[in-house]
């Protein structure tokens, strides 16, 4: 509506308006997401020299923001320039947005964790100390999704705590949702049984069905449930009937192997696009060396090997919050083994 009045500060501060903090890097409607990108970018062409760099500031995080998980060179531009504006500003509630944007921009390779980390930490300072409840709590998931990759399962319970105490004091109940996802997977990383651990991902399911986070849910219990058997060397499902959402391509070859179908696995992992940029890149590309490695693929498995490597001492999918499938460690072991091979 804003736009059809042809005033391009009008839409641009509407736009801007718009600063729902975001942790996860798959937007629950991809669409939508992709018209406020399109919007935020006519009007930073449109609003000429007077646009204030406030709210210049804000469309550029916003096509920050929206723009996760699409890939590209603009999203990391627009983050950086609307960091840079925000730090010149001296304004706490944009910078906390612009940190949001630079986070949700963080995943152009595997490995990333502390720097995550980082952006986490200055949430929370700048949350607390501003009385941002919103960025203080996501500063909070985001140090306990980077706690998970580094297996520092102390800090992550730590930061966990601090964001359900924070949640019940400002009443964000979906926040529950993310810290009972991630005492699953603290559950599955440290030792417990996988019985008990897919139990909890299990109850972290149900809950998550009802929260109204399409980009969240889809696909991320099989995945999860995948991922534990995968590590502990059980036997995969092969319920072809199984949603397994986004994540179908990278678990396909994994589940034809297990269905006795080794000549359909070796089509399907050929066809395997490389995972998306995100949370769960190290994940995806774990299960994409085990199903090359059982294939004996050596042009994938030299590929993962590439894009694991900066990754060796985390654990794979666990800066998710929400599952793993171990030590990248151990997947590049397994590999270099299958590589030395004949």
């Amino acid at each position: 509506m804003a736009e059809q009045l042809a005033d391009p500060e009008l839409t641009a501060q509407v736009i801007g308006g718009y600063d729902v903090p975001a942790i996860w890097p798959r937007s629950d409607d991809p669409a939508q997401a992709a018209q406020i990108v399109a919007a935020a970018e006519r009007a930073l062409a449109t609003a000429g020299p007077g646009l204030s760099d406030a709210t210049r500031a804000r469309l550029l995080a916003t096509v920050a923001v929206e723009s996760r998980g699409v890939g590209g060179t603009r999203g990391p531009q627009a983050a950086c320039e609307a960091e840079r504006i925000a730090r010149r500003l001296g304004d706490p509630g944009l910078l906390a947005f612009a940190l949001n944007g630079v986070f949700m921009q963080t995943f152009h390779r595997a490995g990333l964790a502390s720097e995550r980390d980082g952006i986490g930490a200055e949430l929370v300072a700048v949350g607390s100390r501003h009385a941002l409840a919103s960025y203080e709590i996501l500063g909070h998931l985001v140090r306990m999704q980077a706690s998970g990759a580094l297996a520092d399962f102390a800090a992550g319970d730590a930061h966990a705590a601090a964001a359900d105490r924070l949640a019940q004091r400002h009443d964000r109940p979906l926040v529950g949702v993310f810290t009972r996802w991630y005492r699953a997977l603290r559950l599955a990383a440290t030792g417990s049984s996988p019985a008990a651990a897919e139990a909890a991902y299990r109850d972290a399911a149900a809950l998550l069905a009802t929260a109204g986070m399409p980009g969240v849910d889809r696909g991320l219990l099989p995945l999860a449930l995948l991922c534990l058997r995968v590590w502990h060397g059980d036997p995969v499902g092969v319920d072809d009937d199984t949603d397994r959402g986004p994540y179908g391509p990278w678990s396909r070859p994994l589940v034809l192997l297990a269905a006795g179908r080794p000549a359909e696995a070796a089509a399907a992992l050929r066809q395997t696009p490389e995972p998306p940029r995100d949370l769960l890149f190290e994940a995806l590309w774990c299960l994409t060396a085990r199903a090359a490695i059982a294939l004996d693929d050596r042009t994938v498995m030299r590929r993962a090997r590439s894009a694991l490597a900066p990754a060796a001492g985390e654990l794979a999918g666990a800066g998710s919050g929400m599952l793993t499938v171990g030590p990248v460690a151990h997947h590049l072991d397994h590999l270099d083994a299958a590589l030395r091979r004949r």
